[in-house]
């Protein structure tokens, strides 16, 4: 337990600073592909062309690298990715083309392992009891990170679009410093395995998955409520300006409210919330609150509720760290990495599909009038998934 509360907090601040990185460039890539397609349509096309590639690259190299981090333990993976996220941001900081950016977000894809070893660094340095709230402390982390990143990113934004970039390079690179002079390996070499290429890529990793006991249904849960989430959030900036006329400042607002929520969820609440209820009642109600969120979030037509929406749908920040916890308990304690891995594979395909799904969707409603309902209908589809979600896994708690 003492290597628990010694490792913890170096890993949990290595996720925030990373993460606040991507929060700074949130609310200003949408509006710099604007600048660079020059209408609406080619700037939602070709914003999802970035948010597929980098989803698609994520998606490929994510299992390979969480092998790798059972193989050579996870802290040279972890700044392996901190490293080419900040020379992604470079390039981004930089280039005037659309090519060179879709190019900036296949670096960023292959190197973005951190979340993954994050999970895999926390599965070490905690029992199975644990877990679950361990998970929830990186969600916290991430979400502080989206409490400072995004906002600070619109603010930067008004004076030099391409600042917010600079800024995230910078801050990737001083967390990649930090990584290589502060932070331990957590994975002794006695728990290291060879890595097996059947089982290191996306296809075996996620074959893996399927392979556990007592997991089920809840595979397919897991994906349909990052699905939901990546179709909200690939299209919120989108959204936003083209129904309210949203600036990235209007933007960072909101995403640090989201943010706050997450930290409020996972790192005060998580602990208590799953002493009460547990993880299944409790993935259960968060999902019931992202459903019921999304489709307000379509219908309002007004902007100021977005913010109320978004604070009274706190809970929902609770359903993939206690769907986490049940999955990582039924895998092998020298297999947390293959596994935290293949979650992730999960997650990255998810990126993939949401932008072909959400960002056409909204480019064909883009035109309506402000007011018309339709134009919330990437919403709606999210709201769907998470309702078919909901039935999946009150079918599986039942059964098991």
């Amino acid at each position: 337990m003492r290597h628990y509360k010694a490792s913890l907090p170096f890993i949990l601040i290595t996720v925030f600073v990373d993460v606040l990185g991507i929060g700074l460039m949130l609310p200003v890539l949408p509006t710099l592909v604007g600048e660079l397609a020059g209408s609406s349509d080619l700037q939602s096309y070709w914003y999802g062309a970035l948010m597929v590639t980098f989803g698609l690259t994520q998606f490929l190299a994510m299992p390979l690298l969480g092998a790798l981090s059972d193989r050579y333990g996870r802290r040279p993976v972890l700044l392996l990715s901190i490293f080419g996220l900040g020379i992604a941001y470079l390039v981004t900081a930089t280039t005037h083309s659309l090519t060179v950016l879709l190019l900036s977000r296949v670096i960023s894809g292959a190197t973005s392992a951190s979340f993954t070893v994050a999970n895999a660094y926390v599965a070490d340095i905690t029992t199975p009891a644990e877990r679950s709230k361990g998970f929830g402390a990186i969600g916290a982390a991430f979400g502080l990170g989206f409490i400072v990143g995004p906002a600070l990113g619109g603010l930067l934004a008004d004076g030099d679009l391409r600042l917010p970039f600079w800024v995230a390079a910078s801050m990737a690179l001083l967390n990649w410093l930090y990584g290589w002079f502060v932070l331990p390996e957590s994975l002794p070499v006695e728990r290291r395995r060879p890595i097996q290429l059947s089982r290191a890529n996306p296809f075996g990793a996620l074959k893996h998955l399927t392979s556990l006991h007592g997991v089920g249904l809840l595979i397919v849960v897991y994906t349909l409520i990052l699905l939901a989430q990546w179709i909200l959030q690939t299209t919120w900036v989108l959204y936003t300006s083209f129904r309210f006329h949203w600036q990235p400042s209007d933007n960072g607002i909101a995403l640090c409210l989201v943010g706050l929520m997450a930290v409020l969820a996972q790192g005060v609440f998580m602990g208590p919330l799953l002493k009460r209820f547990g993880e299944k009642r409790l993935a259960l109600m968060a999902m019931t609150s992202a459903m019921c969120a999304s489709i307000g979030y379509g219908l309002i037509d007004q902007s100021w509720m977005l913010y109320l929406l978004i604070a009274a749908n706190m809970l929902s920040f609770t359903a993939s760290p206690a769907l986490q916890g049940i999955i990582s308990k039924a895998a092998h304690e020298t297999e947390q990495g293959l596994t935290q891995g293949a979650l992730n594979s999960i997650a990255s395909l998810t990126t993939v599909v949401a932008p072909l799904i959400g960002t056409p969707l909204l480019g064909m409603v883009s035109h309506l009038p402000e007011h018309d309902w339709r134009m919330g209908a990437t919403f709606f589809v999210s709201a769907g998934l998470q309702f078919i979600a909901i039935v999946l896994a009150r079918r599986h708690f039942r059964a098991a």
